[in-house]
């Protein structure tokens, strides 16, 4: 009697596709950094529309600045819990390789919380370079690895109100 022998290499059961997404992400978010701290000093704007403009701050906290004002201790905290995340979502995809809008959602929050990582470890804060607003109030200045980590989560939210519905 033959029986099938299971590949687990196979494209539906596979990370890579995911890790590569990630990795995407990595790259836009870090050559997006770059090219605003070369074009920008510490502080500089500029005015894209009447409700965004480029900008370059740093922020040695997490979302929304939380604990930048502390000593310098929270580097290390942020990108211990940064890399502890990733360890995490890889576990998670590998569990479910095959669950595609669980999975964007994962690799779209591994490579934003890899990109922060990276800037936190090179320079020892994050690059902020988007400022969007209405009138006088300003949503706190974020990058392009925050932006997939909040589309990440979307995502995530998203796959668990289908996931209950069925």
């Amino acid at each position: 009697m033959a029986t099938k022998k299971r590949v687990s290499g196979t494209s539906q059961n596979s990370i890579l596709p995911w890790l590569c997404l990630a990795a995407i992400i990595i790259l836009i978010d870090q050559l997006s950094k770059i090219s605003i701290s070369r074009m920008f000093a510490y502080g500089e704007s500029m005015a894209v529309t009447s409700f965004f403009n480029l900008v370059l701050i740093y922020n040695k906290g997490a979302a929304f600045s939380f604990l930048s004002s502390q000593d310098g201790w929270q580097r290390h905290l942020l990108t211990a819990i940064g890399i502890a995340a990733a360890v995490f979502i890889i576990y998670l995809l590998r569990r479910h390789a095959g669950q595609r809008l669980f999975c964007w959602a994962l690799a779209l929050i591994l490579g934003g919380a890899l990109g922060n990582v990276i800037d936190r470890v090179i320079h020892g804060h994050v690059i902020d370079f988007l400022d969007v607003y209405v009138g006088r109030w300003h949503w706190p200045a974020f990058n392009i690895a925050d932006s997939a980590i909040c589309i990440g989560a979307a995502l995530f939210i998203l796959d668990e109100l289908r996931r209950v519905k069925k």
